[in-house]
């Protein structure tokens, strides 16, 4: 009887032994995450929590593997101030070859306690392109935007301790140099060929996180890496902007579909989500809300063009909105974050085709002669069944109908119908 009751006491007493042994070990770790594409909302908030996850699990130094053309600046700016205030050692390592840190991948770089870069990559070209096409108006607002870029990028550089001139270079004159390149001038602090040849030589290095020294060990320590999740990887697909541009078009040829047919269900439905997922994609992105209202206004004169007939002028307009306000809604974005010019002019020309399509349909059908009812009766041919003067009683499709007639019709002879007159026919003799 008492050994059954001694068992749990001797579990619980092993499990803390080893909890107690695993913790005095402190087996060291590293954390690895990978962020190719464009620096958006989702990146930053990947690497926020990346860089959080690090702190609380205690490892050793957080590597963030990179390869990005860069990005939007105000997400840029989130992940910058997360590093420069992180409380683990964080590392940026531009790889693999081929890859490049440019624009606001230059920030990000320079922000981290190390910088390392794989053999055939680059960096630079860090020059703010917020401000869309219109230089010539916006050469105030840029040339401020551009001062402010230049004195974030070299305070960066001056607390990490790296090229300060470059730096400015980089954001004014758009420089880009190559991994030797950026070594030799301190740009960056080593170049590693891969992960294993990274962890070897940022072993012993010295950081300062909290004004206070931090040796790295790394070597032969074990390497943690966290993949985006699904949540993740699918808020980065929709924030796209050529995704959400797409995500809106079908949202709001759904919601036209049920109101034209409604209790088709399926259509709203669909187009409802799509027009969430397209809002919320868009909120996330500096899009410019001109152009999303004349997208807006142009389906609504597609609309207008089939309940009031303008003979293709509504239509013309809402195609010329539609095309205006797709090219304007993401220029506020850099160039390789904007809306393929593949995608814009085929969605204006479906949508002007579908919307100009219906109008022939309904012109068409305004224009046709009424085959049902009394109005359907009007031209008819028929045979007068007696004698017409005034009134007589005819036949048509089998039908006997009473008519009248001014002038008088023998039976047998064919008539036309010219009228109807509270259901009497009016005809003429053919």
């Amino acid at each position: 009887m008492t050994r059954p009751r001694l068992i749990l006491p001797i579990i619980l007493f092993s499990l803390a032994l080893y909890g107690i042994s695993a913790f005095g070990n402190g087996e060291k770790h590293v954390n690895v995450i990978e962020i190719n594409g464009v620096i958006n909302p989702v990146a930053a908030k990947f690497i926020t929590e990346a860089v959080d996850q690090s702190e609380e699990d205690g490892a050793e130094c957080l590597i963030i593997q990179m390869d990005t053309p860069g990005g939007l600046m105000d997400s840029m700016r989130t992940i910058v101030k997360k590093l420069l205030s992180a409380r683990v050692p964080v590392v940026v390592y531009v790889s693999p070859a081929g890859a490049r840190a440019a624009s606001a991948g230059v920030f990000i770089t320079l922000a981290a306690h190390i910088a390392a870069m794989a053999p055939s990559t680059n960096i630079g070209a860090a020059h703010p392109v917020t401000l869309g096409s219109q230089q010539k108006e916006n050469k105030a607002m840029m040339e401020k935007v551009v001062n402010d870029a230049v004195a974030q990028i070299k305070g960066i550089a001056k607390e990490r301790g790296r090229n300060v001139k470059w730096a400015e270079k980089a954001v004014r004159e758009s420089v880009s140099i190559t991994e030797g390149e950026a070594l030799k001038l301190k740009v960056i602090d080593l170049v590693a060929s891969d992960l294993d040849s990274l962890l070897a030589k940022i072993d012993g290095r010295k950081v300062k996180i909290d004004s206070k020294k931090k040796v790295l060990v790394t070597k032969g320590t074990t390497v943690n890496k966290r993949q985006m999740g699904w949540r993740y990887r699918f808020l980065d697909i929709i924030s796209n902007p050529t995704i959400a541009y797409i995500m809106l078009m079908l949202g709001i040829y759904g919601i036209f579909f049920e109101l034209s047919n409604p209790g088709a269900i399926l259509p709203g439905v669909i187009g409802a989500i799509f027009l969430i997922l397209a809002f919320f994609a868009l909120q996330m992105l500096p899009i410019n809300y001109a152009g999303l209202a004349l997208i807006l206004l142009g389906i609504i004169l597609f609309i207008a063009e089939v309940k009031i007939i303008s003979y293709g002028m509504l239509s013309v307009g809402g195609a010329v909105c539609m095309l205006l306000g797709s090219i304007m809604l993401a220029e506020n974005l850099p160039e390789y974050m904007r809306i393929s010019k593949g995608v814009i002019i085929p969605a204006v020309m479906v949508s002007a085709g579908f919307f100009l399509f219906a109008v022939t349909m309904a012109i068409r059908a305004r224009r046709q002669k009424p085959t049902t009812g009394v109005e359907g009766l009007i031209g008819e041919v028929g045979i007068s069944e007696s004698v017409i003067f005034p009134e007589g009683t005819v036949s048509i499709h089998g039908e006997l109908w009473t008519a009248l007639c001014d002038e008088r019709i023998e039976k047998g002879e064919r008539i036309k119908v010219v009228g109807v007159d509270n259901l009497k026919l009016k005809v003429i003799k053919v």
